[in-house]
């Protein structure tokens, strides 16, 4: 991100208003584009090179070509090491690096080695991406990523597996509500995979608290475990959020056309294929976008000794912000 190029003058966090559902689709639509993974190094250089001097006061205003630099040092760089993140697990390829798995998850028929095959490549992946756009001042260990992978496997199989097995058996339902509910497997296994593994993931933060801030100020005033539980039960809500559109509108689009039109295998699929790719490319920053990275709550919403605290000036704290996370 183009906060990791050294400076003592700080970024606008982003050109779109942030408080706003729409400006957060916005920032993610930029945050997500494909197009910054055609970013040479050159590119990349110049980059850095133009937010550095903004940075430390030798550009005065941003700039269109300055926003742009940002946006392809936001998308590239990861915050800490300020080395580019491996190009398939960056946030910018996200759409691309899961419509292989996603498509695979989404066949139709698939059995019971294709639904494991590809349960288990999906898990992978995230385990992946996660690791790759994680906080590396606070790294996991190799235990708490081999649990949290263990974990989302299982999980998803289990409920992938169990539902394969259920759905044929609700002989009180009509074939077509069978064939949908069948559809919609993939959705509630990775669904339920994805909540398991975010408080896997981020269970130490409930335990220890995250820093809270002075919402006028940015002060940090102390650490809170009831914003922890918020913050981390929002990200969770939020994955299921950015799996919903993708592994829910597809599927059901197919059963219609497979009703119209006979196709054949290899229709199917790139028609499959292509249903995905653009549900994801319009859907997610829609998903992204529902809650804000940088959270303001009522001091009444977290511990009482939040309640009676003064700034600096001796005004009365009513706001406090943390950070959601990913």
């Amino acid at each position: 991100m183009a906060s990791a190029i050294p400076g003592p003058r700080e970024l606008p966090e982003s050109r779109y208003d942030l408080s706003t559902y729409w400006g957060r689709v916005k920032h993610s639509a930029d945050v997500s584009d494909p197009r910054m993974l055609l970013t040479t190094k050159k590119k990349l250089e110049e980059a850095k090179s133009l937010v550095s001097d903004y940075k430390n006061g030798k550009i005065k205003e941003m700039t269109p070509q300055l926003w742009t630099s940002k946006k392809i040092l936001d998308s590239t760089i990861h915050p800490d090491t300020g080395e580019p993140v491996f190009l398939p697990f960056r946030m910018s390829s996200y759409v691309l690096s899961n419509l292989v798995v996603t498509v695979g998850m989404l066949t139709p028929n698939l059995g019971a080695f294709g639904t494991l095959f590809w349960q288990i490549t999906n898990q992978s992946l995230n385990v992946a991406i996660n690791t790759a756009n994680s906080n590396k001042s606070h790294p996991l260990t190799t235990q708490q990523l081999t649990t949290s992978y263990a974990m989302a496997v299982t999980a998803s199989c289990s409920v992938a597996l169990g539902l394969n097995s259920l759905v044929p058996r609700l002989k009180s339902l009509s074939a077509n509500s069978r064939l949908i509910l069948g559809r919609l497997v993939p959705f509630a296994a990775v669904v339920s995979a994805g909540v398991v593994n975010v408080f896997l993931m981020r269970g130490e933060e409930i335990r220890k608290g995250i820093s809270v801030f002075d919402a006028d100020s940015g002060e940090v005033v102390g650490t809170s475990n009831k914003a922890a539980t918020l913050a981390v039960g929002e990200t969770a809500i939020s994955r299921v959020l950015n799996a919903s559109p993708i592994m829910v509108i597809p599927p059901l689009i197919l059963v219609r056309l497979q009703r119209k039109f006979r196709m054949t295998k290899p229709v199917e699929t790139v028609t499959n294929l292509g249903l995905i790719l653009a549900t994801s490319l319009v859907a997610l920053p829609f998903a992204l976008g529902v809650f804000p990275q940088r959270r303001t709550v009522d001091v009444t919403r977290l511990e009482k000794r939040f309640s009676n605290l003064t700034s600096k000036e001796g005004k009365p704290i009513t706001k406090l912000q943390f950070n959601r996370g990913m």
